[in-house]
């Protein structure tokens, strides 16, 4: 009964993956234009699952002295390699980097002289360097500020691409999340307890516990690989609000305005018009 049941699940998981990919697929041919045969649209459909579609993906977290990357220094690294198919945790990191002073210990509860206690860190960065060699796309929580001590100090550079799950991921309308969930938004929208914040590996988990409760992970996560494009809002000071509900920041990557990165499916359906700017990604 397990094993029909399994099969089952399987079943469902590649047939919800097949649809979301030929709807993709289809949709990218509307925009060029495209009148090809049912073939050719299959072959596509069949390279866009292979190339675009994560097997295993990096949940990663950080936690810092601080909020700059040139004056701060990261102090700990948390991750857990995910299997998107069978929706299970395969393997789970955490460690921490010595530093000699931590501002930010009233947020993260991490005194500086624990961190520098002896620990096998050598050994550390190089388990987490296989673990980001075996994925295929690393997640993080605000991708942009955990990306920027990768390459700095003790830590390694990471060539793969990126997801953030606060920007990224347009999580199911049914959950009534805001534009910009926090984590412990989205694990309370999903059913999982919370018992702390700001560590590196607990924020972790609470992301793979709601990837193991979302059905649609994998169009989630087929869309949030999408090329995103910085778009600049058009819209009066009254109505700003439908900016800042869209996910839209004030005065971030273009001072001044209003702007946000986000594919151009995404795009249109904005209540409110936008232009796009050209930014170095």
């Amino acid at each position: 009964m397990k094993e029909k049941q399994n099969h089952q699940k399987e079943s469902h998981q590649l047939g919800f993956l097949s649809e979301t990919t030929k709807e993709i697929a289809h949709e990218k041919a509307k925009d060029l234009g495209e009148t090809t045969s049912f073939k050719s649209k299959e072959e596509r459909v069949e390279i866009l699952g292979k190339e675009h579609f994560p097997k295993n993906i990096l949940i990663l977290d950080t936690e810092t002295t601080g909020l700059d990357s040139e004056n701060d220094d990261c102090l700990e690294v948390g991750s857990i390699l995910f299997n998107v198919k069978s929706r299970a945790v395969l393997a789970q990191q955490s460690f921490l980097l010595p530093v000699e002073i931590n501002k930010a210990e009233k947020i993260n509860n991490i005194p500086a002289e624990i961190t520098r206690l002896p620990q096998p860190l050598s050994e550390a960065i190089k388990y987490f360097e296989s673990l980001v060699q075996v994925s295929d796309v690393i997640v993080a929580h605000n991708a942009e500020f955990d990306m920027k001590w990768f390459g700095l100090n003790k830590l390694p550079q990471i060539e793969k691409q990126w997801i953030c799950s606060m920007d990224d991921i347009n999580w199911p309308g049914d959950k009534q999340l805001k534009t910009r969930p926090s984590v412990r938004d989205l694990a309370l929208a999903y059913g999982v307890p919370v018992w702390n914040l700001h560590r590196a590996l607990t924020d972790c988990i609470y992301l793979s516990e709601v990837f193991k409760r979302c059905n649609e992970l994998e169009k989630l996560l087929i869309r949030a690989l999408e090329p995103k494009v910085l778009f600049r809002a058009e819209i009066s000071y009254e109505d700003r609000y439908l900016a800042k509900n869209a996910g839209f920041r004030w005065n971030d990557a273009i001072k001044g305005a209003w702007s946000r990165k986000m594919s151009r499916r995404d795009m249109q359906k904005l209540e409110f018009p936008v232009y796009e700017v050209e930014f170095n990604s």
